[in-house]
């Protein structure tokens, strides 16, 4: 008698590679080893070219598995942005989004056509797939390596908007290998794209906003797995509707961004996701991946990856943020920090799983220039910041922490006091909080101080707040610091 599971082994498996991986990861990081090749590398161990203890070659189910993966770094990418950076950055990084993905797409496919004698469509097709950057990259290497606002800002919001038009450059040109789609057919599908991902992304958060508003008791210390929902509902409402889900998902996290009761629970939550997503993810394509196979085919990858970081993706960040009066050492670090990773992959399984002559090929050379990407750009776009002397600009902006209190109607909301906010040495009786909030305590250093009118605040302060739930803590947000 055996009271065991087919699914057993799989579960050990598993909870081993990724307690590894984590468990690597920190130990990577010490010496400035993207965690993300640590789990690439585990994949390919144990696939079918290393110890042979998983055999995956699943390619339609890596693809279904990258999609979610995808909508959780997305969504927490929307979330950990700052609305107001469309106001400063939404205009350049807009044009990064579109035309700065169409002419790396050209300029591959037309080296990969001239140098390595691939078929037209084949050309085309390998530029499409890795003509875009990728938000999971980009996400994980700014968390580690903080830029000047402004520079950080157009990474993450290009990283977060410009997979519609890599997704209709790839879909298009495989529908070009199977017939011969129209002009039409491509505006068509692109308009779709674009805007019922905008009208799902945004509608879906604005209503996502009015019922967080609401929530009380149970629901509101489940807000979490609530905004998870949100997230999933946004992408599959505007995927089903025809529309870019990747691009809806990443707006609604913004749209939520700016909720006047977003927690920085929620958002601490969502980043522990996104981290499990991105092991995951590529653990996966690490599974898929042939070791023996990319040999064959190196030093076409190695080529394809020296035209798009060197050539393609500098000449495109030049040509669009010219007009802008950007500094050139600014678009140096732009050009650099266009991180290729899940994203061109998952782009990659398209052709494959359509039965492409060349799938294997485009996939194959992909995942070299994704992982050289990887371990050469992302561990050095600090370095190349710091030594262009594009340095980082310090931070005034400050995201409450907000616990509903239901019994009293009220929140306690911790806050930080910034460097350089006006309340800087300023008694609470001189400048108290707005409305009806009131400090109940603060957090100096290694004291606690209850507070009274005579009490001076200091930059670094955590403020502990009881706030009525009719207050505005937009206005609380504005009392600690400068609002530009």
């Amino acid at each position: 008698m055996s009271s065991g599971f087919a699914v057993d082994s799989g579960v050990l498996l598993v909870g081993i590679l990724l307690l590894v991986g984590v468990v690597g990861s920190g130990l990577a990081a010490r010496f400035r080893i993207p965690s993300l090749l640590l789990f690439l590398g585990l994949g390919m161990l144990v696939a079918d070219d290393g110890l042979a203890l998983v055999r995956f070659n699943d390619a339609a189910l890596t693809q279904n598995i990258a999609t979610v993966a995808l909508v959780v770094i997305l969504f927490e990418g929307g979330l950990g942005t700052d609305p107001r950076a469309f106001r400063s950055a939404g205009i350049p990084a807009g044009f990064l989004a579109t035309v700065g993905v169409v002419i790396p797409a050209g300029l591959v496919a037309g080296s990969a056509w001239l140098l390595l004698g691939l078929e037209p469509v084949t050309a085309l097709l390998l530029g499409s797939v890795v003509a875009s950057t990728d938000a999971a990259a980009v996400f994980a290497a700014l968390r580690s390596e903080p830029l000047p606002q402004r520079t950080q800002r157009l990474l993450q919001l290009e990283s977060g908007m410009n997979d519609p038009v890599a997704v209709l450059l790839t879909i298009g040109m495989v529908e070009v290998w199977r017939g011969d789609p129209s002009a039409a057919d491509w505006t068509v599908f692109l308009a779709a794209q674009l805007d019922l991902g905008v009208v799902a992304g945004l509608g879906v958060g604005w209503a996502a906003r009015r019922l967080i508003a609401l929530l009380t008791g149970p629901a509101a210390s489940s807000l979490g797995v609530i905004t998870l929902a949100i997230g999933a509902i946004s992408y599959g409402t505007a995927a089903i509707c025809g529309g870019s889900g990747f691009l809806a998902v990443y707006l609604t996290g913004v749209v939520l961004a700016g909720a006047p009761r977003s927690a920085r629970g929620v958002l601490y939550f969502h980043e522990g996701l996104a981290a499990t997503a991105q092991s995951v993810l590529f653990l996966v394509l690490g599974l898929l991946v042939f070791p023996s196979r990319l040999v064959d085919n190196l030093a076409t990858a190695i080529l394809v990856a020296a035209v798009l970081i060197l050539l393609a993706r500098p000449l495109a960040v030049v040509s669009i943020l010219a007009w802008s009066k950007t500094p050139i050492r600014e678009m140096a670090v732009i050009s650099w920090g266009g991180l290729r990773g899940a994203v061109p992959v998952v782009l990659a399984t398209i052709p494959f799983t359509a039965g492409h002559p060349d799938g294997s090929l485009i996939f194959d050379i992909t995942f070299v220039v994704v992982v050289l990407s990887v371990a050469v750009q992302a561990p050095t776009v600090g370095a190349l910041a710091r030594r262009l002397g594009v340095s980082t600009e310090a931070r005034t902006s400050v995201r409450p922490e907000i616990v509903p209190v239901d019994a009293l109607g009220a929140d306690l909301v911790e806050i930080t006091i910034p460097d350089g906010s006006p309340l800087d040495a300023i008694a609470l009786r001189d400048s108290p909080p707005p409305g009806g909030s009131r400090v109940a305590v603060i957090r100096r250093a290694d004291d606690t101080i209850v507070p009274d009118g005579d009490t001076r605040l200091s930059a670094g302060d955590v403020l502990l707040v009881i706030a009525p739930r009719s207050d505005d803590l937009d206005a609380m947000e504005r009392w600690t610091h400068d609002d530009v």
